[in-house]
């Protein structure tokens, strides 16, 4: 976990590792932004330099990007982040893909845990694998990778078709090999096409998921070797064995849906998803497979029936009894294995009785071992002669429709291809699909192919092109314009008109929307328009609101307060007096607006003069007569003249 970051893109948090592949790690993630649950799916940081395997990344993000299905995995988002840093402090960028997380566990893992599934639970999963590849198909998107690896079942019992690293469109279906000449796939489940580096198409997956559902019902491929190379070369020239060898409880007509699946030839396996998923419905709910389906079974049965003849012919026994008798049984063993592929069933004659007496000697040698090979011959004879009836009581003349030519139409414009195929005596099944290569209305492919003999009236499926394969708008939202520009070359968009927008959630030059919207389905090479922020705001008018209102509504406009007051008597206290910048002006996001608040005035106060006390004088008296006493009485009645001198009293 040194090199996983915690937050991708600014939006996604990285979790606990899920697993490992072969170029990528998926981990656990959270959506901030949604607030859901996703997987994370990275590339390994010592591929990152590599441009093939950046490439393919890219490829698997585009590729599974347009498809919707409820059987295929969802991608949300990619893109790329600083992730890992080399010794030398240099640092790569890792793209990654935010895929739908599934609560659940892959296929391999089940059969790993169960060795093999009962046969109805294994139609079933199959079933689904088969509609997400029809769907994709129709899309024009090959998986080329399917195997239980890459199936997902989910704790509710859904299936989830995944990783779509290696998928291409059909239109570019003829990059089988990479630049080093080293086949794409998985060996176990190699088409014969891919194995020889051919082109491939649909029925390449078809031949995959062939090979799966052989798995799920027996607990092994159908092929096994000691290396790749081995079992490639078994996919392009070994018959395969019918499941039923391997698991008892498999049906013959669940053998013969397999058996049909895995024909070497691609035009003699299933042609699209649709067929191979109704014989599988017609086993689970028991009734008739194809003749298709079943064809493929008796020539199987024909050619094990051939082989084990000729072992017969060319046994050497010891004995002219026991040499009769073991031709006789496996002659009798080749007409067995006949049988059982045979529809509808015929009784074999049992084999000839075996005896363990031994006839007496007889002298004459050669007359005895004359007598052995014409038995021998009698008994290869006799098996050959019940695979010709079988064979031809299948395959013999019936009555049905006339066989006629299919025109080919690949090129045509789709109204010139149906008129010729009607006018051939061909019903039109018309399906659109994205092409790089073929203008839009014509076609592309055509199933069965031109010149190809087919019963009047039977079905002609074309494939019209719809032009190049669609592009979805990535979520630019949040990145710098520059950043933004670059995702949309990545995906082969251009950039269209930019215009600037006020926002207070986004800085200058980010990318608040665009238009086409994210998510939306284009044409490649569409303008996408892009709005980013000013770096501006527009400041609110706060004058005359609540101190704590004014505050609130600038903090929303992410802008700073500075807070002044001011004594007045016109206004209530705690309200706006003006502000600076004023309201319905534009500021730069994050800076200061200042307001003054009305502050109550205080009260006038009087000054109060305040007259001191004086304190007491002595009251003067007046001077006793020079006949008076020196203290006189209370009682005595002041002189009325005063005395020059006057002395304070005691």
């Amino acid at each position: 976990m040194a090199d996983v970051p915690t937050l991708l893109g600014g939006r996604y948090e990285v979790g606990d590792l899920l697993g490992r592949g072969g170029m990528a790690e998926v981990h656990q993630g959270f959506d901030t932004r949604l607030g859901r649950p996703i997987a994370i799916k990275m590339l390994r940081s010592d591929l990152a330099r590599d441009k093939t395997f950046i490439h393919r990344f890219q490829r698997e993000a585009q590729s599974a990007a347009g498809l919707n299905h409820a059987s295929i995995v969802a991608v949300y988002d990619h893109g790329e982040d600083h992730v890992h840093t080399e010794s030398g402090g240099s640092r790569i960028n890792i793209p990654y893909i935010v895929m739908e997380f599934v609560d659940g566990r892959t296929l391999r893992e089940l059969l790993t845990e169960r060795e093999q599934l009962e046969p109805t639970e294994a139609i079933r999963i199959t079933e689904a694998v088969l509609d997400a590849l029809a769907y994709s198909h129709r899309q024009g998107i090959v998986h080329r990778d399917i195997k239980p690896a890459n199936v997902m079942i989910a704790d509710d019992g859904s299936v989830k078709v995944m990783d779509f690293g290696i998928a291409r469109a059909m239109a570019d279906a003829s990059a089988t090999v990479t630049a080093t000449q080293a086949v794409i796939g998985t060996a176990q489940y190699l088409s014969p096409e891919q194995a020889q580096g051919q082109t491939v198409d649909a029925r390449s997956d078809l031949y995959s998921a062939g090979c799966m559902l052989f798995e799920l019902v027996t607990g092994r491929p159908p092929f096994l070797g000691d290396s790749p190379v081995a079992i490639a070369y078994q996919h392009v020239g070994e018959p395969p064995v019918p499941p039923s060898r391997f698991a008892e409880d498999v049906p013959d007509e669940l053998d013969a849906v397999v058996l049909h699946a895995l024909e070497k030839p691609r035009d003699a396996r299933y042609q699209d998803a649709g067929e191979f998923r109704s014989d599988l419905a017609a086993v689970r709910l028991g009734r008739p497979v194809s003749a298709a389906a079943r064809s493929s079974a008796a020539a199987l049965a024909g050619a094990a029936a051939g082989t084990l003849a000729g072992a017969a012919a060319t046994e050497a026994l010891p004995r002219g009894g026991s040499s009769a008798a073991g031709a006789a049984g496996a002659a009798a063993a080749a007409a067995d294995q006949t049988a059982a592929y045979q529809m509808p069933e015929r009784a074999v004659p049992p084999p000839p009785p075996h005896t363990d007496e031994q006839p007496p000697y007889d002298e004459d040698e050669r007359r005895r071992g004359a007598g052995a090979y014409i038995a021998l011959a009698l008994a290869v004879l006799l098996a050959l002669g019940l695979l010709g009836y079988g064979l031809y009581s299948y395959f013999g003349p019936q009555d049905g429709p006339a066989q006629v030519s299919v025109p080919d139409v690949v090129g045509k414009p789709a109204q010139t291809a149906n008129a010729d195929l009607v006018r051939a005596g061909f019903r039109v099944d018309s399906v659109t699909a994205a092409s790089d290569q073929v203008d839009e209305g014509d076609v592309v492919s055509q199933d069965p192919q031109g010149g190809l003999q087919r019963d009047e009236g039977s079905l002609v499926r074309i494939i019209v092109s719809s032009g190049p394969d669609n592009v979805t708008v990535p979520d630019l939202a949040g990145r710098s314009e520059a950043e933004a520009r670059g995702v949309l070359q990545d995906v082969g968009l251009e950039v269209g008109d930019v215009t600037e927008e006020d926002d207070p959630d986004v800085a200058e030059g980010d990318v608040i929307s665009s238009r086409p919207a994210s998510g939306a389905d284009v044409k490649p090479g569409t303008a996408v328009d892009l709005v980013v922020g000013s770096g501006q705001v527009e400041v609110p008018n706060v004058v005359g609101r609540s101190q704590n209102e004014a505050q609130r509504a600038l903090a929303d406009a992410n802008l700073q307060v500075r807070t002044e007051y001011r004594q007045t008597g016109d206004a209530d206290e705690g309200t706006v007096l003006s502000q600076d910048p004023k309201g319905g002006t534009s500021a730069d996001i994050g800076s200061t607006v200042r307001i003054v608040i009305a502050q109550r005035e205080a009260p006038t106060v009087t000054p109060t003069t305040v007259t001191p006390t004086p304190s007491p004088t002595p009251t003067p008296t007046p001077s006793p007569s020079p006949s008076a006493s020196p203290s006189p009485s209370p009682t005595d009645s002041p002189s009325p003249s005063p005395s020059p001198s006057v002395s304070p009293t005691g």
